[in-house]
């Protein structure tokens, strides 16, 4: 493990090392614990290098995430660097999309109404907090999607994306009307 994080303290931002390094946790899923220790140990400076990590990899193969589920969303509010919540926030989008419109058979029997609940809080915590653009394009489509199950979110999600379009940068507004128009 100390040269996983060794490899992670080198590491750049280049996608082409991420992927290599990403490969790499696939391959050894034992890597993963390490990974996922890391990308939550928020006064580390590689706490953000390993959520690129843990994006990549969970990208590849989300089942790997199942058995952490519970400590991945109790965690992630604790992530405070922009550079760790938009991977983190990536991964959440993942895990809806792939719940609700993949039909993802890993993952159908897994999400239960208390992780989704904890999901649709930390969504809405981005929206409504500074963060960047990506985090929280990541956030609406999030929340769209649970919104399907979960009724009180679509006329919260209205509000708060039409009280803050005129304010916002023009991804999220471009994001904000995508999704409002499916209101």
């Amino acid at each position: 493990m100390e040269v996983l994080i060794q490899q992670l303290n080198q590491l750049k931002a280049y996608r082409k090392d991420r992927e290599k390094l990403a490969d790499r946790v696939l391959n050894n899923p034992d890597y993963f614990d390490c990974i996922f220790e890391c990308c939550f140990n928020v006064d580390q400076d590689i706490s953000y290098k390993a959520a690129w990590i843990l994006e990549m990899v969970c990208l590849k193969n989300i089942k790997l995430l199942v058995p952490y589920l519970d400590r991945f969303l109790e965690n992630i509010p604790k992530v405070f660097k922009h550079q760790a919540v938009r991977p983190l926030a990536k991964i959440c989008e993942e895990l809806v999309m792939g719940y609700y419109t993949n039909k993802e058979p890993s993952l159908q029997f897994v999400l239960s109404k208390k992780q989704l609940e904890k999901l649709t809080e930390i969504c809405f915590d981005w929206l409504i907090t500074e963060q960047k653009v990506a985090a929280k394009a990541y956030a609406m489509q999030c929340l769209f999607l649970l919104g399907k199950e979960i009724k009180w979110i679509y006329p919260e999600l209205k509000i708060i994306l039409e009280k803050d379009f005129q304010n916002q940068q023009p991804a999220f507004k471009a994001r904000a009307r995508h999704i409002l128009k499916k209101l």
